[in-house]
């Protein structure tokens, strides 16, 4: 049995206005119906698969949760990072946490923003690699690379080694993003394969690796495992141990040292979706080259992609050639193809104006459903804030403002101070500021109602919790 550990921790800056800080790309259905994370743990389900592991940030935890029941997949468990330490110190907790129930087990490390179109064939690759992991080699895997791509890291195979096998092959070294021309000598070689960032080892030998070539991450992570938390449906690791975790990648701690590698050769196609040129190829060109959503209308235009999330912008492309655009309710994102990789640059640059859009979504998911700003002034927000059956906000109260809440579909259940009442659609609540309030959906339906926040501050951390069935203490989502 494999039991896959899905990376769930990155924020995805390269696919900004779609992907941002407060909700990244992993989460977001980018080239079908389902988000990445969904189908990556569609992928790695099945018979010969256990239970998926999940380590994320403790912001994304129950987004994590929410995604997975909607695909009816349980997962083993979920770990909660304190901060984010790069790979290394997660796949290594997750090994430890296995360990405590199946020392022998196989631990199949995969990040969960990444395209696998045939999931068949990634499982059976899986499978074909799992007899050299389960006698301690500790196996990675290796991309047929289609372009000499200067974005991606390398794996050299060894002699004697064949880039087209269907079995692990031996693995000489790891190899840092070439420049171009040194891109197109290694393809032309053929003697390489990208990396693609996804290991399957025993976790007795990935721990023994740590022993041997990275003690200072084994030491604290360890401390951090064994003093770790039980919080609702998670496993927190301990803050003070993991303060002391260095922040380094599982190639520089231990793949680049270990003597027992090997590659195992993937040809059916993947892609870790790094800009908007890749979602335009993954998603599936038009005769013109075109890939246009539904809210989007491309008149004379070229190899190009047109995206908007929301009906209530239409975004129309005329005589484009090798352009992106890209709608949410709050942004647009304009570049040609070829500079999508400089999506960053412009996240950077609205930091460093102080523009929410840089990290903020205007949807925040929370455990009780979700909220969107419609308009925002100098002393009063509009949102639309939707509950799900059975959920409820917390017990709370407000240092600055004042709501208005009218309920528009389904019926909440709103407490104020001592006074207890339903709210059907069409009525009204006012919440003087200072007062203790709740709302919940004691219905069988999603209840949706219309927030007037009104007051001298309107952040979303002037909360007080007295309350809470989602256990978030204190600050913003706690």
């Amino acid at each position: 049995m494999i039991h896959p550990l899905l990376l769930c921790g990155g924020s995805g800056t390269r696919l900004w206005p779609l992907s941002r800080r407060s909700f990244p790309k992993q989460f977001v259905p980018l080239t079908g119906e389902e988000s990445l994370f969904q189908a990556a743990a569609r992928r790695l389900s099945g018979p010969d698969f256990a239970a998926p592991l999940v380590i994320t940030g403790n912001d994304f935890r129950f987004i994590v949760l929410e995604q997975l029941a909607t695909a009816r997949i349980q997962p083993s468990a979920v770990l909660i990072e304190p901060e984010g330490r790069n790979t290394a110190p997660a796949v290594l907790a997750s090994a430890l946490a296995l360990a405590k129930t199946d020392p022998g087990a196989l631990m199949l490390v995969a990040p969960s923003d990444h395209v696998v179109p045939d999931a068949a064939a990634f499982r059976a690759a899986v499978l074909a690699a799992a007899p050299r992991a389960e006698a301690g080699d500790l196996v990675t895997f290796g991309i047929a690379p289609t372009r000499p791509e200067t974005g991606y890291g390398y794996l050299e195979l060894a002699p004697g080694g064949d880039a087209g096998a269907d079995t692990p092959q031996p693995l000489a070294r790891f190899v840092e993003k070439p420049d171009a021309a040194r891109a197109v000598e290694m393809i032309a070689s053929g003697n390489y394969l990208w990396n693609a960032g996804i290991f399957l080892f025993s976790v007795g030998a990935l721990i023994e690796a740590f022993r041997h070539h990275a003690p200072d991450v084994l030491e604290p992570v360890a401390r951090a495992v064994e003093n770790a938390a039980p919080d609702m449906a998670f496993t927190r690791l301990s803050p003070e141990a993991w303060a002391a975790v260095p922040d380094i990648s599982v190639d520089y701690a231990i793949m680049e040292k270990a003597p027992n590698l090997a590659v195992m050769p993937f040809k059916a196609g993947w892609s870790d979706l790094g800009g908007w040129d890749a979602v335009w190829a993954e998603t599936g060109p038009d005769a013109d080259g075109n890939v246009v959503s539904s809210h989007a209308t491309a008149i004379d235009c070229g190899d190009t992609l047109l995206r908007s999330e929301t009906g209530r912008v239409e975004l129309v492309g005329i005589g484009l050639k090798d352009i992106i655009a890209v709608a949410t309710g709050d942004a647009v994102l304009v570049a040609h193809k070829s500079e999508s990789q400089r999506v960053k640059e412009a996240v950077a640059a609205l930091k460093a104006k102080g523009a929410s859009q840089a990290v903020q979504f205007p949807t925040d998911h929370r455990p009780w459903g979700m909220f969107e700003s419609l308009v925002i002034g100098p002393r009063f927000q509009v949102k639309r804030i939707v509950v799900k059956p059975g959920a409820a906000l917390s017990l709370q109260s407000h240092h600055h403002r004042s709501e208005h809440w009218i309920v528009v579909e389904g019926t909440a259940k709103v407490t104020v101070d001592d006074q207890v009442r339903l709210v059907s659609e069409n009525q009204s609540v006012y919440v003087p500021l200072g007062s203790v309030h709740r709302m919940e959906n004691p219905g069988k339906v999603p209840m949706v109602l219309i927030e007037v926040q009104t007051g001298s501050y309107l952040g979303e951390d002037d909360i007080i919790r007295y309350e809470d069935v989602y256990a978030r203490g204190q600050g913003a989502k706690g």
